[in-house]
């Protein structure tokens, strides 16, 4: 409130006394301290109440706060009374702490023994496997007499008595010396000979084949000197009728005073094929002799061949004589070995399997005749 809005009784007063009164100034100053106070008053209850209004507000707002905290914590303790019921109904069905102590116990023998049947399955399973690998080598020294036997076959019969050796060797066994000291002459018997290349006897008997076709009989050639014989030619320009009949006869007939050499007739035609099918035919038997190991066979084969060409060509005739050459060559190569004998390595394989099934009483005795029997 200013000082120019004073009460209405004041301003009357105030007009009706006169300008030099000097009593005025002391009211005057007495009701602007009362504006003040009361302004000062109007200011300290607006602050009041808004300092009210805030803290009814600051309240409400703590209340809500409160008021959310407490729904939370009520949620947390509604799950905290499910777990502790869910607990307790845990708790209700475990058994009892004897029966607890119980089950450990039962629970460790259990281990124990599932320990103790590993160890012996493992000890069966390393016995049975080293059964198998013994009966293995057996199995390859049969496969190697099989195919020394049946097919004279060097080097499967080395790889295979090598496989069984090899086997022993893994078993590490004093008792198997016997056994391994008779692979080892095993095997140095069969590197001791020398597997015969029937393969290439074979392919070479075919390349001598194709030839045969190719060949053909070789007939006589005359070589004129120049001279007609008993003179007979024309003294004129051409050659006379006798000369011309001449010419002709001798394509026919032809003498050789000085012949020292057996001249086959030669053979055209018919004649010729046949002698082409019966070579071909004595080289194919070879050939079977070759690749089944019958060195009787491929030998008479091979002499009946070389009788063939001798006997039905002429010796000059190179294609015959590039044949014989060949065929000579052949007959010296062999087809057919002495292969050495694995029975006695086979049952000294067979006698260590033996002993190895006996019981220890038993394998001593046995082992001691074998080293006595052994060589």
């Amino acid at each position: 409130m200013s000082e120019t809005a004073l009460p209405k009784d004041d301003l009357e007063s105030a007009l009706e006394a006169p300008a030099e009164t000097p009593a005025t100034p002391a009211p005057r100053r007495s009701g602007n301290g009362l504006a003040v106070v009361a302004l000062l008053l109007g200011a300290a209850g607006v602050a009041a109440g808004g300092w009210g209004i805030w803290q009814v507000r600051h309240l409400e707002a703590g209340r809500q706060v409160q008021s959310g905290q407490l729904e939370a914590l009520s949620a947390q303790t509604q799950i905290l009374k499910q777990s502790e019921q869910q607990l307790s109904a845990r708790l209700a069905q475990l058994p009892a702490a004897d029966e607890l102590e119980d089950r450990r116990r039962l629970v460790a023998q259990l281990q124990g023994d599932q320990q103790r049947m590993s160890q012996r399955l493992e000890t069966v399973l390393g016995a049975s496997r080293k059964d198998w690998r013994l009966a293995e080598a057996e199995h390859l020294l049969r496969l190697a007499s099989l195919r020394l036997s049946a097919l004279q076959d060097i080097s499967s019969a080395q790889a295979l008595v090598q496989g069984a050796d090899e086997i022993l060797r893994e078993q590490n066994d004093p008792g198997a010396f016997a056994a391994r000291e008779q692979l080892a002459k095993s095997l140095a018997a069969l590197h001791s000979v020398q597997q015969p290349d029937r393969t290439g006897l074979y392919l070479k008997l075919v390349a001598l084949r194709d030839q045969v076709v190719q060949l053909s009989a070789l007939a006589p050639e005359y070589q004129d000197k120049g001279e007609s014989l008993f003179g007979l030619t024309a003294d004129g320009d051409g050659p006379s009728r006798w000369s011309q009949w001449w010419d002709q006869i001798s394509r026919y007939i032809r003498i050789d005073f000085n012949a020292d050499k057996n001249v086959r007739p030669l053979l055209a035609g018919q004649a010729l094929n046949q002698v082409r099918l019966a070579l071909s035919l004595t080289l194919e038997q070879a050939q079977w002799a070759a690749l089944n190991g019958e060195p009787k066979v491929y030998t008479q084969a091979l002499d009946e061949a070389r009788s063939v060409l001798l006997s039905n060509f002429n010796p000059d005739n190179p294609q015959s004589k590039m044949m014989l050459e060949q065929i000579g060559e052949l007959a010296k190569q062999p087809v057919s070995v002495v292969t050495p004998d694995l029975a006695g390595t086979l049952s000294a394989v067979q006698a260590y399997l033996e002993r190895r099934h006996l019981p220890a009483d038993e394998a001593k005795p046995a082992a001691q005749a074998g080293e006595e029997t052994s060589p």
